[in-house]
């Protein structure tokens, strides 16, 4: 299948312990570049989210932000991404008092590298968009835990279970 707006593939692709997480660099909420390859040697949670400032997405986001010191600690560093714009992204942060790194992919060729983007169930209809998706992604760049359709409420507070750290 593809999407006719962007001419990406959404072919389901899913990702698997074990593999090569797809590299990037992405536009920060500040407009700055950052590289999955600089968080080498460090576990790192990117989770894949439809947009910014809507309800499920903020609790998402305002929960691991709760859960970053502690998340820290344990070796874990969060990146968020979505099609937002960075200007978009800033206002997010601002607004709901984030201190997690939030990435802009409007094109959506990361989101659909990692397999957060294609045919998802909306309200019982078939759309194509932003598979609400947790990948934790290990010291080596690999994928360690892959989640797709997750949920936004209570998500973190799971992950944090399934990670030991509670």
């Amino acid at each position: 299948m593809t999407d006719t707006d962007s001419g990406l593939d959404t072919a389901p692709v899913r990702l698997s312990p074990g593999d090569l997480a797809p590299e990037f660099t992405l536009p920060d909420a500040d407009g700055n570049p950052v590289s999955l390859s600089a968080y080498r040697g460090r576990r790192v949670i990117v989770y894949c989210y439809p947009a910014a400032m809507t309800p499920g997405c903020t609790t998402q986001a305002v929960d691991f932000t709760s859960s970053a010191g502690d998340l820290a600690e344990a070796g874990l560093d969060i990146i968020g991404i979505s099609p937002d714009p960075p200007e978009k992204l800033l206002r997010f942060r601002e607004k709901e008092g984030l201190r997690i790194t939030l990435l802009s992919d409007p094109e959506k060729r990361v989101l659909a590298a990692y397999g957060a983007y294609g045919t998802k169930k909306l309200y019982g209809k078939e759309v194509v968009g932003v598979i609400r998706s947790t990948f934790v992604v290990d010291a080596e760049g690999r994928i360690e835990k892959a989640g797709y359709n997750v949920k936004a409420t209570g998500h973190v507070a799971k992950l944090r279970r399934d990670l030991g750290l509670d």
